[in-house]
């Protein structure tokens, strides 16, 4: 396989550093490695693959000679520098919100809509939530059709970064919140980004929105409720699902249990269940808790867990560019 010159744009955050473990980890084809942050950041060294790479300052003139550009340093940086990246030759596959929801632009979980990458040199990953609940909608959807979906969340603090972490290692020592409106050792937060108008949250919003646009479904009815809950990393997804053809529990179990990146954990009377502690670590999604809705003819419940670091961010965009790297699309 052809190998790729590869920059990381916000490689001392923790999505940037995880990108170093997965493109290790998956034995990613490197003709070379840049890391980039920004000013502050510049001279520190980060470790990859028993080598100590030293991170170089963000400018316009960073992506000469660069294949591929794997950025996680938020949505102003994107909007500024993915479009100089392109411009300079670079494929781009961007962590931010900056450019889910525009058309023109692919949203990819690879196991789920990979074709929409063809012809594109900017790519987004979604939402770290929506991620690992398509996988499964994905899989339903090709065998029984989708009707309706809801969404209960039950989001890990590390989606809201450092300042999230901190806040609930600060609080479980009794101090007072910095960062959440209540204190997130105590209690769920049901607030997750900025409320609109409508009494929605941005976050519910955008996995309404990103859920739509990778499933190619822009008329499906999709709610969502996201809550913040006090645990360090992975994220839970409830998904209640109306179908459009009728079911049987085993049939489903077999359709889950055969799509790509998802393990089947389903006995609860033995305590086996998608957990975080499971899912840490790893880049699969998790599912389990499947039974009938009996509030809905052809409805199902069912429960999903998925590194939210890993799957949600890094390890997703990894694959996206792995497969890109396999299909000669770089």
């Amino acid at each position: 396989m052809k190998k790729y010159h590869v920059c990381i744009v916000g490689a001392t955050g923790a999505v940037g550093q995880t990108f170093l473990q997965v493109l290790d980890e998956y034995d990613f084809p490197l003709a070379s490695l840049k890391l980039l942050a920004s000013k502050r950041s510049a001279g520190k060294t980060l470790a990859f693959k028993g080598q100590e790479l030293v991170v170089e300052e963000l400018t316009e003139e960073s992506f000469s000679g660069i294949d591929l550009a794997l950025f996680s340093a938020g949505g102003g940086i994107a909007e500024k520098f993915a479009p100089i990246a392109v411009k300079a030759g670079a494929k781009v596959i961007d962590n931010s919100s900056m450019f889910r929801e525009d058309p023109t632009i692919p949203l990819v979980v690879p196991e789920v809509n990979f074709n929409d990458v063809e012809g594109h040199s900017l790519i987004a990953n979604p939402n770290c939530s929506t991620t690992q609940a398509v996988l499964p909608l994905k899989a339903l959807q090709e065998s029984f059709g989708l009707t309706r979906v809801g969404y209960a969340t039950y989001q890990a603090v590390s989606g809201s970064g450092q300042n999230g972490i901190n806040d609930l290692l600060e609080t479980r020592k009794g101090n007072e919140p910095a960062f959440y409106p209540h204190n997130i050792t105590e209690t769920c937060i049901p607030e997750i980004d900025v409320f609109l108008e409508d009494g929605y949250t941005k976050e519910e919003m955008k996995m309404i929105n990103e859920t739509k646009k990778m499933l190619h479904t822009p008329d499906l009815p999709i709610s969502a409720t996201c809550v913040r809950v006090p645990v360090l990393n992975g994220h839970g997804v409830s998904i209640s699902v109306e179908l459009e053809k009728d079911f049987d529990l085993d049939q489903v179990r077999e359709v889950l249990s055969n799509f790509e990146g998802i393990k089947v954990v389903d006995d609860g009377p033995n305590h086996l269940y998608p957990v975080s502690t499971l899912a840490n670590g790893t880049d699969d999604v998790f599912v389990g808790r499947i039974r009938r809705d009996l509030a809905a003819e052809k409805g199902l419940l069912l429960y999903c867990v998925a590194d939210n670091i890993r799957k949600g961010a890094a390890s997703n965009a990894a694959q996206i560019a792995l497969k890109m790297a396999q299909h000669d699309l770089i």
